[in-house]
């Protein structure tokens, strides 16, 4: 299944492969959403994108999952989320998975794991090459939007959160989650290289790669002066 790039059209009758598109970009995008987000995000009817999420389960693109956490919610059964497959995805723009995978098959088997750990750093060269630059242009912006915007440029839909301990990197699509899925190196290199620009620690949570709707970073606040002297008289 693919998923053009053509201007989409807006919804009515003739029009369902375009807003059908719409829906499947919007998911994308967002992450996993309920069909009541999806509409009001899209400015459609809730029948109109239960009707395309309806072909779009048909079709073996979303799956419907439990929400993750119903504590924001009243009575009644929580509503369930859609999110994107392995086979959603390949609608996008991973048409060049098994050329890449059979490239690092053969760097794997000609020059070993440091072969291709060694590619997976320099893939991943662009975050510190870009970093600096960005932060120089917008003073305003904090580090992970910086790296937000550097990894949604280069087609990952990142965005960030802000969590009790620090902040969280959400990264929506992966261009490469097939090839990660059997070269976990892609991974790690992304994840060192944004420890390396932060200079401190972060934590992968999850990795569509391994099955998870969305890849997930936690950026840890730095401890302050006061916050080591809190630890020491407790």
């Amino acid at each position: 299944m693919e998923f053009d790039e053509a201007p989409l059209a807006p919804e009515g009758a003739g029009h369902d492969q375009p807003t059908r598109q719409r829906v499947a970009r919007s998911i994308l995008v967002n992450g996993p959403s309920t069909a009541a987000a999806l509409a009001e995000r899209l400015d459609l009817t809730p029948a109109a994108v239960r009707r395309h999420l309806d072909q779009l389960l048909e079709e073996g693109a979303v799956e419907a999952r439990e929400p993750r956490s119903q504590a924001t919610r009243g009575r009644g059964r929580p509503a369930k989320v859609f999110a994107l497959t392995e086979s959603g995805r390949d609608g996008f723009d991973q048409q060049y998975d098994d050329l890449a995978v059979q490239a690092l098959r053969f760097l794997r088997e000609t020059g070993g794991d440091d072969a291709v750990r060694e590619f997976a750093t320099r893939r991943v060269a662009f975050i510190g090459e870009r970093f600096e630059g960005i932060r120089a242009e917008h003073p305003e912006l904090g580090s992970a939007e910086i790296l937000a915007r550097i990894f949604s440029d280069e087609g990952y839909a990142a965005s960030v959160r802000d969590l009790p301990i620090g902040e969280q990197l959400c990264q929506q699509h992966c261009p490469v989650s097939h090839v990660a899925h059997e070269f976990p190196q892609l991974c790690e290199a992304e994840t060192e290289a944004i420890s390396q620009v932060l200079g401190r620690h972060v934590q992968r949570l999850a990795t569509i790669a391994h099955g998870d709707g969305v890849c997930t970073t936690c950026i840890p606040h730095v401890p302050t002066v006061s916050d080591k002297k809190k630890e020491r008289v407790s």
